[in-house]
């Protein structure tokens, strides 16, 4: 409740100052719209206090002059409003050119058709889905936007109410003349549109007040027809009211009159900015959007958006950005099951408005697994709906990107085996050639990184670039390249099924890969020679931090591609897509690999729809110091898994000391080397409790820190150190130190990770260093690929069956044939 002294012409909300302004020659109008706008809050606390300043404020209108426009009465600055809660400044002009720009979006109209708004029966509202509608449109005002929202739904709302009237009329009538047994006979009239709406606006408007009163929210109703746009004096009128209630901080809820309203006439509809015919709620939206200056408006039917066919044909396909003039290619289907306008009303309605100056997404309002969030997703700029822009992207789309991809790894796998091979040894040769180009491209990322301080310095040091990086890519390239002669077509298994019936399991390429990478410009072509081996499309989604990098390198990979003819098999996606707009694309993209931190791995992993996810999302590896260990061999492998590349995946973060351990001179040399390499330690609880005084005690036994520091605990013994390493692990990479095989090979059997090595540093997990050649990741998942995935792990199978006029009642109790399932063995492949 508001406790602060008010001035005239001003009044408190939510404990912030706000002055009324009323337009010139609209204070008749003006007034009427600010009480009915306090009268819909009166039930509330604050909807009391606004009635009575309102109502004191309109009384003495003649000689009222708001501070803020003393100077210049007939100027507003609508920029300059008090209870902005953050900055949404923008000047209306172009309609937004790119999704990620709509969270700028500061005046924005919401349109709900009839059939987000209706039930499926047509007789009520679906009121479960309008209070959800209702909430978004609430935390959207409540960020400081200006929203408005345009409906459907009387005529459905009355049509309820009357049909409830007329059987309760009937049905008393009937009781009294006819007897019960014939009330089964009622048959409800047809009822008149203009009717039903003039019965349900009333209750229409009542159960939105009752939902925004839930957010401390007024809202205000308003019916318009074509009369209040093309009369000059009632479009005044109406424009004023609107500032008005936007600037007081009141949801404006806009509808056509249907109780009054003519039906439709042919008019020069859509020929301009200036002439539009108010014959549907989707030309008023458009209408009120441009005459509002409005930044969105966010049209929500029944349909996922705009098809390049009729949705539910076998080829529609939804169409995410639609530019002026690709009308011509689009087949529009019927309109929708209420309403007035259909799917072409809304797109010439959307284009009106874009010509307008205003930005438009039509979206689905009406599917359970999104509408709850469908207003606040298209707000933040993600992949939802058909966003309709002026400006064409200089490129293909990312979805055309995953079709060339789809194509040109078909393409590509049907190269012979040394056809592929030539490609991958021929970018290695490029990486050489171009070396100084590259580093140059590199330096200049580096440098704008450095400008920015926005990355740490275990990412800087991912994306640096050297002439000996170079080298071993390269080295990495023709490693994959000699050991992908037989990878795609191998036999894996040979079956006599039958006489003549022979069976066979083949290696073929997975698909689509989706390679999402940060701050490492090396991953490209690594990634890019293990896809080309393999025989798979690729998607590459590289950091803008490293984009002058990341060209450099993929131009190279497109001139290798070239020389068999297969350039699209690889694409590098430049568009603004987030991350998790990619991750959508299940129809597209058969895997996703995430190179990156583990809070990148984490957020694929959620955002995935329906694609698998190939990584691990954290690398913490453990190291166990046994009481048998080798002293030389102790402090040389834990040096080596911690210090020579701490950012790394397998860098060790958790050093296990057998208690035996301690107090003895191998303890004090690990401790000593330790601090010589600057590593921070961070001590465990049972390692604190040893000591008088300890390091800073861990925060967590689960922390993958990816710099000079790791955390040192205490076991009782391997087993402890198993235990340990479960319950704190991630199941990456872990290793023991120990001169007692029969303690090593239990360490071995009983670890239950992706990698377990033996007097060996955890920095040998790693797919070059395996003989892969290299790598697209470290996987810790428990199906088809685990550890370093090289070119097997890109592979899945097919089976392919040859026969001779086979038919499976041929082996039936009666038939003539008889099941073998003999093993044909298989030559082995030879090593190269």
């Amino acid at each position: 409740m508001c406790t602060r002294p008010c001035q005239p012409g001003q009044y408190f909300q939510q404990d912030k100052l706000y002055e009324i302004g009323f337009p010139p020659g609209d204070l008749g109008l003006t007034a009427k719209m600010f009480s009915r706008a306090a009268l819909s809050c009166r039930g509330s606390t604050h909807g009391r206090s606004l009635f009575s300043r309102v109502r004191t404020t309109v009384s003495s209108h003649l000689t009222y002059a708001p501070a803020s426009v003393t100077a210049q009465r007939h100027s507003r600055q609508w920029s300059n409003i008090p209870f902005m809660t953050m900055p949404l400044l923008r000047s209306h002009g172009k309609p937004f050119a790119h999704r990620s720009e709509l969270k700028h979006a500061k005046r924005i109209v919401v349109k709900l058709g009839s059939a987000v708004v209706t039930r499926g029966d047509e007789c009520g509202l679906a009121l479960g889905r309008l209070a959800s509608i209702v909430e978004q449109v609430s935390v959207l005002q409540n960020q400081g936007r200006e929203m408005m929202i345009v409906t459907s739904g009387a005529v459905a709302f009355g049509k309820q109410r009357l049909r409830h009237e007329i059987l309760l009329s009937q049905s008393v009538r009937q009781a009294l003349h006819s007897g019960q047994n014939q009330l089964k006979d009622m048959q409800v009239p047809v009822l008149e549109a203009r009717a039903c709406a003039a019965a349900g606006q009333s209750g229409l408007m009542a159960l939105y007040e009752a939902m925004f009163t839930q957010y401390s929210i007024c809202a205000a109703q308003i019916l318009v027809t074509n009369l209040d746009f093309h009369d000059e004096q009632k479009r005044r009128n109406l424009n004023g009211t609107l500032h008005e209630l936007l600037r007081m901080n009141i949801v404006p809820i806009i509808n056509t009159n249907d109780a009054v309203v003519p039906p439709p006439e042919p008019n020069s509809d859509l020929q301009g900015v200036n002439v539009i015919s108010i014959k549907d709620n989707d030309s008023l939206a458009a209408r009120l959007a441009v005459e509002m200056k409005a930044d969105l408006i966010i049209v929500l039917s029944d349909v996922g958006g705009l098809f390049d066919s009729p949705p539910g044909s076998d080829d529609a396909k939804l169409i995410d950005i639609f530019y002026p003039g690709d009308q011509q290619s689009v087949t529009f289907g019927t309109k929708s099951r209420v309403g007035m306008g259909g799917m072409e009303a809304k797109v010439k309605a959307a284009l009106w408005a874009l010509q307008g100056g205003t930005s438009v997404v039509i979206a689905n309002g009406t599917h359970p697994k999104i509408s709850g969030h469908v207003i606040t997703d298209i707000v933040e700029g993600k992949k939802v709906g058909t966003f309709f822009s002026e400006v064409k992207p200089a490129g293909p789309t990312v979805e055309q990107q995953a079709e060339m991809a789809r194509i040109g790894g078909r393409s590509l796998a049907t190269l012979r085996p040394e056809q592929r091979a030539e490609i991958i040894y021929h970018l290695a040769d490029l990486l050489t050639d171009h070396r100084e180009e590259i580093l140059a491209a590199n330096r200049k990322d580096m440098e704008e990184a450095e400008d920015k301080g926005r990355l740490a310095a275990p990412l800087l040091k991912r994306l640096s670039l050297s002439t000996a990086k170079l080298n071993s890519l390269a080295i990495g390239l023709r490693q994959i390249a000699a050991s992908s002669q037989d990878s795609v077509g191998r036999v894996i298994r040979r079956t006599r099924i039958a006489n003549e019936l022979q069976l066979e399991q083949v290696t073929v390429p997975i698909g689509v890969l989706l390679v999402i990478f940060e701050s490492r410009p090396d991953c490209l072509p690594q990634v890019s020679a293990l896809a080309i081996a393999s025989g798979n499309g690729l998607l590459l989604k590289g950091g803008k931090e490293a984009s002058n990098s990341n060209q450099t390198l993929y131009r190279l990979t497109q001139e290798a591609l070239s020389i068999h003819g297969v350039k699209d098999a690889i694409q590098l996606v430049n568009t603004r897509e987030d991350v998790e707009d990619l991750c959508r694309l299940n129809k597209l993209i058969d895997l996703i690999i995430p190179r990156g931190s583990s809070e990148l791995v984490r957020d694929i992993q959620n955002a995935a729809k329906g694609i698998p996810v190939m990584g691990h999302s954290e690398g913490i590896c453990h190291v166990y110091v046994d009481n048998e260990a080798s002293v030389e061999k102790v402090t040389r492998i834990v040096r080596d898994s911690k210090c020579e590349y701490p950012a790394a995946c397998n860098a060790m973060e958790t050093l296990l000391i057998h208690r035996d351990v301690l107090r003895t001179p191998l303890f004090d040399q690990i401790i000593d080397m330790l601090r010589v390499e600057q590593v921070k330690i961070h001590a465990g609880p049972k390692f604190a409790s040893y000591l008088t005084f300890s390091p800073s005690e861990v925060k967590s036994l689960r922390s993958e820190y990816g710099d000079l520091e790791c955390c040192i605990e205490v076991v009782d013994g391997v087993q402890d150190a198993i235990e340990h390493i479960h319950k704190y692990g991630s199941s990456h990479t872990d290793a023991i130190i120990t001169e007692n095989e029969a303690t090593a090979e239990y360490f071995l059997q009983h670890v239950d990770s992706a990698c377990v090595f033996w007097n060996s540093s955890t920095r040998f997990s790693d797919g070059y260093r395996f003989g892969l050649g290299a790598e697209v990741g470290i996987s810790t998942a428990r199906i088809h690929a685990r550890g370093p995935v090289g070119i097997e792990g890109l592979l899945t199978t097919k089976w392919l069956l040859r026969g001779e006029n086979h038919v499976v009642s041929d082996f039936s109790e009666q038939g003539s044939m008889k099941y073998l399932h003999e093993n044909i063995p298989v030559p082995q492949r030879t090593s190269s």
